[in-house]
């Protein structure tokens, strides 16, 4: 099936209600890993990652810390708005989107606390507000600490829990600035960390911050239409090296979730090197594509009609990520955020 003339439709299936997860397995490292080798599949725990990796191998994380980007406000009225914040433009300048949208209006205040307001600047016909803050950047994010709470995906139909903050933040998570954690990360404890390092695998990390826009439908057909949402990513000059001795000396690249890969690819060239990047991506991952960074992919399940669905599949083989889907959802793993993950091997 050629690139061109996939449709949105080939990348729906139905998932059962019960397998989509609400909380993390515990010990994180304890989950259900799918491995996908071309059409072959295997059962294992997550743990069992360190059977498939080598000394001298590179495992490739990202960084980036989730912000507490999710609050609770009333407006003019005395009305609850529920705010997620999306995008930070400027000093002062919020992106976010609010529910019920209907309900808020320009001009207006919403009060998280008395010491914490924001007024609504702009709407855009997209659902997005732009909010507006008199408070330094330093105060800004004091305030946001103290009030906000972990933005769960809304996938999730729950409240947000206080297990929720540690849950949803990767052991490694370094630098603030996503909206959403890089999920194929949480699986990863301290112990196996150190497990790796110890068998003689390089841990690098990358930095990609996670906007809402990772979970917004896609609204096309075709999904040659579709626009792919931007994102700020780096990788170093260090990192960047590493990853190419490992490669000239013949050994894997495994990188670690949808981010991670976008990034690496943002950075390759055609001849596979990766380099030094520091800006804005909106490359999109599709099959057909030639992915020249990464050996094998972490990751976990994904929504229907997604775009990180469609990059598995152009990872390991469109009808490879239907049938081990299939498999998954037969053998009763856990889907998405919160759920198992799948070692994927390049196809």
């Amino acid at each position: 099936m050629k690139f061109s003339t996939m449709k949105l439709s080939d990348f729906d299936f139905e998932l059962p209600e019960g397998l989509i997860a609400k909380h993390p397995t515990e010990p994180r490292d304890q989950c259900k890993m799918l491995v996908v080798d071309n059409d072959h599949f295997d059962d294992k725990k997550f743990y069992e990652l360190l059977n498939y990796v080598n000394a001298g191998d590179v495992v490739v994380f990202n960084d980036t810390k989730v912000l507490p980007s999710y609050l609770k406000a009333y407006n003019n009225n005395g009305a609850l708005i529920n705010i997620n914040l999306h995008k930070y433009k400027n000093d002062l300048i919020w992106e976010a989107f609010v529910k019920p949208a209907k309900r808020v209006r320009v001009g207006e205040k919403l009060v998280v606390a008395d010491d914490f307001v924001f007024e609504i600047t702009a709407k855009d016909d997209g659902g997005i507000v732009y909010l507006k803050t008199n408070y330094d950047t330093k105060e800004f994010f004091n305030k946001l600490d103290y009030y906000g709470k972990m933005p769960i995906p809304p996938y999730i139909k729950r409240e947000v829990e206080s297990g929720d903050e540690q849950n949803y933040q990767t052991v490694y998570a370094k630098f603030s600035g996503s909206v959403a954690a890089p999920t194929a990360g949480l699986h990863f404890t301290d112990d196996l960390l150190k497990r790796l390092v110890e068998k003689g695998v390089s841990l690098e990390y990358v930095t990609l911050h996670v906007g809402a826009g990772t979970f917004m439908p896609v609204k096309v057909d075709h999904i040659k239409d579709h626009v792919m949402h931007s994102e700020y990513c780096e990788i170093s000059f260090a990192t960047a090296n590493k990853i190419n001795q490992a490669k000239a000396n013949g050994n894997k690249i495994i990188a670690v979730g949808t981010t991670t890969l976008r990034t690496l690819e943002s950075a390759v060239d055609k001849d596979g090197l990766v380099r030094s990047f520091c800006g804005n991506t909106n490359i999109f991952i599709t099959p057909g594509a030639k992915i020249k960074s990464a050996d094998m992919l972490i990751t976990n399940f994904h929504l229907p009609k997604s775009t990180l669905l469609m990059l598995v599949s152009a990872f390991c083989g469109y009808n490879n990520i239907i049938n081990a889907y299939k498999h998954a959802i037969n053998n009763q793993y856990r889907f998405f955020s919160y759920g198992d993950a799948c070692l994927l091997f390049k196809a």
